[in-house]
């Protein structure tokens, strides 16, 4: 089993007054060449932006985005004529192939957006731009698959085999989790601790694990638990 541990206190970090950011990997201003992604993954964006601001019109294009929002309400616009309100537990895919403009904001006058933003390399250049979001009713101890490379109408679809999944796990339960071969696991700590593959993580440290078939979770407190699956 190959493991890599990130703290929290050791991601990269951005403060624009309006936006407060923290980076898994190198992203914008942050460049760690040690942290240039994992596998498919590139970007692990744990985002909050103030009430009555955001991410005016801006482009991107080849790779597929996944924001989770966690506290508040987000909007989403882009010009394709696709636009959405995503709130806690709610998922959003971007499938950015040829090219999309889009804007990201927060519109409450009173309350603070939080939010993790993903990307992942596409498996379909140039494809026409997808968009698609979807509520989740995350039900404690079960790992749920938000996200995958197969169109059904469970999950949301991305060009990419790999997989987003959520879990809402509770203090002292134990579960596993099976990873296939060639594939790797990144595990984000969104609140409480937790020992995943025996060792003790807690809020917003991180975990990158490859080289193995199964991977123990156990709830140290009640936690919530961001998992990503993919090519490495």
């Amino acid at each position: 089993m190959k493991i890599n541990i990130e703290k929290a206190n050791d991601r990269g970090k951005s403060d624009l007054g309006w936006l407060q950011s923290r980076f898994s990997y190198s992203f914008a201003d942050y460049y760690n060449p040690k942290r240039s992604g994992f596998g498919d993954l590139r970007v692990v964006n744990d985002d909050i932006i103030s009430p009555s601001k955001g991410f005016g019109l801006h482009q991107h294009e080849n790779m597929e985005i996944i924001t989770i929002v966690t506290k508040g309400t987000l909007s989403h616009k882009d010009n394709t004529g696709s636009q959405g309100i995503l709130t806690p537990d709610e998922v959003q895919v971007m499938s950015a192939g040829s090219g999309v403009m889009h804007s990201e904001y927060n519109h409450s006058k009173s309350e603070k957006v939080e939010l993790f933003q993903i990307w992942i390399q596409t498996a379909k250049k140039n494809a026409a731009t997808r968009y698609d979001q979807k509520k989740f009713d995350l039900k404690k101890n079960e790992i749920m698959l938000v996200v995958s490379g197969k169109e059904d109408m469970k999950s949301l679809f991305i060009y990419q085999d790999a997989k987003i999944l959520l879990l809402k796990i509770d203090k002292n339960k134990k579960m596993y989790y099976t990873l296939p071969s060639k594939k790797g696991l990144f595990v984000m700590m969104i609140e409480g601790t937790s020992e995943i593959a025996d060792k003790k993580l807690e809020r917003r440290d991180a975990i990158e694990i490859s080289q193995t078939k199964e991977i123990n979770i156990k709830g140290l407190e009640d936690s919530y638990l961001l998992l990503i699956e993919v090519n490495v």
